[in-house]
Formats: C-alpha cells, structure tokens, sequence
C-alpha cells in the first residue's frame, strides 16, 4: 500500500474508481462541523483524516468488498455558516442523495450533523424508519448552555420530530435526558448492561419501524479504543461488539444510513484515524451484506 496520502478527496480513492453519484451505492458526506462542542476540540477535522485514512484500507473487509457496489464521496459541507443554515445544507445533500436511491453515510464533525441528517430523510418523504444510537451520552437535553442545536441536544430534536429511537451504550446523561427517556419512549441498553456481559446482539423493539438510520458517536466506544474523540468516557464498547450490535441491528431491520461523528484526530497517532475509516468501511460492508427490506421482528 502506498503512503498516506492527506490529499485524499474521495474515501478509498486508492482502490475504488471515481464513479459518476448514480452509478455508486455509498455516498460519503463530509461534514467538519464543530460549534458546539463542551470538551476537547478537534471534530471539524474528523472528515478529512477518516478519508485521508482510508486509502491504506483493503477492499476486501474480511467477509465482503464493499468497494464494489461504489462509493461517491461528496465535497465538505461548508460550516463556516450560521448553524441553522448548515443544517439546512446537510438535509439538502441528504435528501438529494436519497433521490438518486443511494446510501448516506455521513462523517462529522460533531453530533450536531445527525439533526441535519434526519431532516434530509423527512425532506426526502421517508416516513417509516426509526433511528439507533450508539453514544456515551444520551444527548437528549432540551438545550445546552442555552443552545437547542447543540450537540447534547440533537437526540432530542430527533425524537421531537416523532422520530422512535433506541440508544445503545450510554454511560453519562443527567436527570432531565432520564425524563426525556420516559417522555419520549426511548428504548435503552446502557453500556452498563452491554459492557460487562459482552453482549454483541440486541433484539429491537418488536414495534420499531421496518427502516433504521444509525447514528455512531465515536465516544460510544471505549477510549481505550478509540480516544480521538472530545468526550471520551470509560466504560464503553469494545470493537467487535460495537461491530456485532451494528450487524444485529441491520439482521432485524434495513439500514438506510448512517453516520460516525465527534471523530477529532490527535497528531500524530494515525492509528485512531485509520480505525475510524476502517469502521465507516465495516459499516459498508454489513449494509451490503444485510441489503434488503427486513420484517418486524
């Protein structure tokens, strides 16, 4: 494999051909947006070095080859912009994307993204689906340091929208998201019941809608895995079982997309950089390998 090439435009550009946005199945959506964040920095940096990263990846994951079913990587997102009108740009790319019939796979930047994202789907007329979340924290505050559009609000916004929600692996959430829990129906697996029975299959709500858009906060796995985020908090998922609890979920329902957020690269450790393109590409190749409409449970 060649060097790392932090020039890289397109996710896996070393193996897979540029291809006209109809003629791919993934399509990659950069979006370095970081406004909010209450810790560590870094996340609008995410994007580049997960696409950097992931031109030392193999085409082949383990079990399938992803690459060949396409992958169209979109320019960034500008973020430089006010946070409503960002959010207005990442539905519009979404819902453009879900016009040509494709996958969303979308890269962040904080969680903030994921509000953008969900709109995109209901822009686009998608009605029946349900989202699932990986996360350390719950992020379903009305609003943080008086911000509605904050990261530790955008759960919240989602599930406003009467969108149903399962989240999996959270370990850090005040009071009023255990209200909000209750308020809004959420369904819960705390990485306190996941982590330490190593549970890597979870049945969903036999309720929850027949589409499923996955949102994975890379804090929802444990620093000792993955610290490149601005968050970190022990405790959490490890990586086949945040692999396996992916792959349960899009065994029981369609994956319609997904995202990974609140990636922020630390210099000089391109480990971490490579794990998370490496787990963008995972993701691929469940989808691929679980395509299909899938029956409530």
């Amino acid at each position: 494999m060649s060097a790392p090439d932090t020039a890289a435009t397109r996710f896996l550009e070393s193996e897979v051909p540029a291809l006209a946005p109809e003629d791919a199945r993934f399509h990659v959506l950069p979006v370095p947006y970081e406004k909010t964040v209450s810790y560590g920095g870094g996340t609008s940096k995410g994007p580049a070095a997960i696409i950097a990263a992931s031109s030392q990846l193999e085409r082949w994951d383990g079990a399938s080859d992803p690459g060949a079913d396409g992958i169209y990587t979109w320019p960034a997102i500008d973020c430089s912009r006010p946070a409503a009108q960002v959010i207005d740009a990442i539905a519009a790319a979404v819902a453009q994307i879900l016009a040509l019939g494709k996958t969303p796979v979308v890269l962040g930047g904080e969680h903030t993204v994921t509000g953008g994202v969900i709109r995109g789907y209901l822009d686009a007329g998608v009605r029946d689906f349900g989202v699932v979340q990986i996360d350390a924290h719950a992020d379903l505050r009305d609003a943080y340091e008086g911000d509605p559009l904050s990261h530790a609000s955008v759960m919240r916004r989602v599930v406003e929208a009467g969108v149903p929600l399962v989240q999996l692996g959270n370990r850090a959430y005040c009071e009023e998201e255990r209200d909000a829990r209750k308020q809004y129906k959420v369904h819960a697996i705390d990485a306190d019941q996941l982590v330490p029975q190593a549970v890597h299959s979870i049945p969903l709500p036999a309720n929850f809608p027949p589409q499923v858009f996955f949102t994975l906060d890379v804090d929802g796995l444990d620093p000792s895995v993955l610290p490149a985020t601005g968050t970190p908090v022990p405790g959490g998922l490890g990586w086949y079982q945040t692999l396996g609890l992916f792959e349960s979920v899009a065994r029981q329902r369609r994956i319609i997309g997904f995202d990974i957020l609140e990636f922020a690269p630390i210099a000089g450790f391109h480990a971490y950089d490579f794990a998370a393109a490496l787990l963008a590409y995972k993701l691929m190749g469940i989808v691929q390998r679980t395509a299909g409409p899938r029956p409530p449970q």
